[in-house]
This record gives structure tokens, sequence and C-alpha cells, in this order.
């Protein structure tokens, strides 16, 4: 499809939700928006389906709906409609490849195929070659952005500074695909950027004594288990290093680095409490069947609010 971003929608909330996401974001980016569409045909009728329709009557209701809809509210873009009769999964995949960017609800009708967290969302973000963003329902375009005072609705106001973007760093291996996604995404939001690692300290134990200990009182502090000290620091530098071209490629964007021991699906849900967007990485692509996307991103999918960009890199 000769669009930037695409949106598949089922009908749901959730789906409407995502569709009015990517339409602010293909507004940002200057482009199209590709509305989406997939059904396929049962057996047998599915309970939804008028008794006087077709599940393809059905379909092209779903999909007047959602773009009759996002039109309303962006009438100066540019929008386009797909009917695809395929595998939920499959279709949805096939669409994306051709475009920068899928987003999809992060929730859905089990009974339309919908995007149920686990279900769909999941299995096309564990085997999409491009970014994927779930957005849950509820989202709108004041949400983007921080509170007004005064009562006034943000987006009464277009000065209103959006809600900065948080990025997972990882950095025991390349990641420039979602660190690029993150700070461009920042840039185009003239937002912060605050970039959150975390880290396990690995303990290494005490040495044996090489000879008995006969004194009561040892003369040195105890032999015991210990961190090693200079894990924090050493991941300070690294992060440090890590952004320092991305910096370089986009002066404009303020970044933040918090380096802190924990668990990364934790730390991270606490940093996205009040984000516009979380971006996180995954490595490689997933062929197989059911849904393997790594126990942080399938965590922060199920836990954080706001929406989600997940980025496949190398």
């Amino acid at each position: 499809m000769p669009h930037d971003i695409v949106v598949g929608i089922d009908g749901s909330a959730e789906g409407l939700a995502a569709a009015h996401w990517a339409a602010q974001e293909a507004q940002r980016r200057g482009t199209g928006l590709g509305v989406v569409h997939v059904w396929h045909r049962h057996p047998r009728p599915a309970p939804y389906v008028p008794l006087d329709g077709t599940e393809r009557d059905r379909a092209e209701q779903v999909l007047h709906e959602a773009v009759r809809t996002v039109r309303a509210a962006h009438p100066e873009l540019r929008i386009t409609d797909r009917l695809v009769c395929d595998a939920t999964v499959s279709g949805l995949l096939k669409v994306a490849a051709g475009t920068d960017l899928l987003v999809l609800g992060s929730r859905g009708f089990g009974a339309l195929g919908g995007f149920l967290t686990g279900s769909v969302s999941q299995r096309v973000v564990s085997r999409s070659t491009r970014p994927v963003v779930l957005v849950r329902a509820g989202r709108s375009a004041a949400d983007e952005h921080l509170p007004a005072t005064d009562g006034v609705a943000p987006e009464e106001i277009p000065e209103t500074p959006y809600r900065q973007v948080v990025l997972g760093l990882q950095t025991d291996r390349p990641c420039d695909e979602p660190i690029e996604f993150a700070f461009d995404a920042a840039r185009r939001r003239g937002t912060g950027l605050a970039v959150v690692h975390t880290f396990r300290t690995a303990f290494r134990p005490a040495p044996a004594p090489s000879v008995p200990l006969v004194s009561a009182a040892p003369e040195g502090p105890p032999l015991v288990s210990r961190p090693q000290a200079q894990a924090p620091a050493d991941q300070e530098r690294t992060v440090t290093a890590v952004l320092r071209p991305w910096r370089e490629k986009y002066p404009t964007v303020r970044v933040t680095e918090t380096v802190t021991e924990g668990r990364a699906a934790v730390v991270l849900a606490q940093a996205a409490r009040d984000a516009g967007l979380l971006v996180v990485g995954r490595r490689g692509i997933d062929h197989q069947v059911g849904v393997h996307v790594g126990p942080v991103t399938h965590a922060v999918l199920h836990h954080v609010g706001c929406p989600v960009a997940v980025v496949p890199h190398d």
C-alpha cells in the first residue's frame, strides 16, 4: 500500500482508538493513512453476522464505520481503506511488510478475530519485520499532551507540550532501530526523550582463604560475596557511549538517562506511567506459531497504559 502508516481495525473500541492514534501520527509525519480490515470466511455464519447479510457485508460495514469516524475527526488527512480476505495474522503481516508502521488496538473482540493482547496483536508483533504500535481503548489526542491549566482542554491549545517519549534501552547488542524510532518520535513531538536502562548486578564469590583461619577475631573484614562495585558506573558509561551519536544526529531532542538496577519490566512500567509513548526493541523475527515477544515486551504490553511501539532489530 502507498502509505507509510497503516492501521488494522476490527470493529472494537481499541481498534478505533488505534485508528485515531494512527491518524495523528500520519499528520505528524506528513503522510497518508491506510485503514485495513482483515476478515475471513467461516464454515458457518459467525454469530455477529445479521441473518439478512453476509460476512463480507459485515466486514464492509466495520471498515466503512471506522473510516467515516476517522475522516470526521481528521478531515484534512488523506485516508484510503482496504478490505482483505485472509487469516487475520497473515493478512496484517502482509499489509505491514510494505509500510513504515503498523498500528493495532491492544484488545479486541474475539468473535471478529480481534486484537486481544496475547493473541492476534502479539503474534503480529512477534513476526512483523516493521515496527508495530499497540494502543489501548480510551486514548485520545488529549492524552498525548501534558495536562493544561485552568481546566482548558489540551486540544484547545495547540502549544500544550507533548508528554515525553520513553525508550527502554538494551546495551548487550546493537539496537539502532528502536533508538532511532524513539529519537525521531520525540523530535516530531518536540518533547523530551527519557532513556531507561536496567541491569542486574553480578555477584562474585570471595576467594577462599589459602590457610585455615584460626583467629577468633580476623584482622581484616570478613570475606563475603559482594557485587562488583564498578557495575553501575560501567553501565552509565556504556549508555552514554551508545547514545552519543544519536544525540549528535538529533540535537534538538532533550535526553535524560536513567540507569538503575532492577527488573526491566517493572522499571519501564513506572517510567512510562506519564509518558505519551513507550518504545521497546525486539530481537529478530520469530516465525514460530504462537506468541514469542520476550518477557519484558510481553509484560509492558499488558501493564503499560500509553501506546507501546515494538521495534524489531537484529
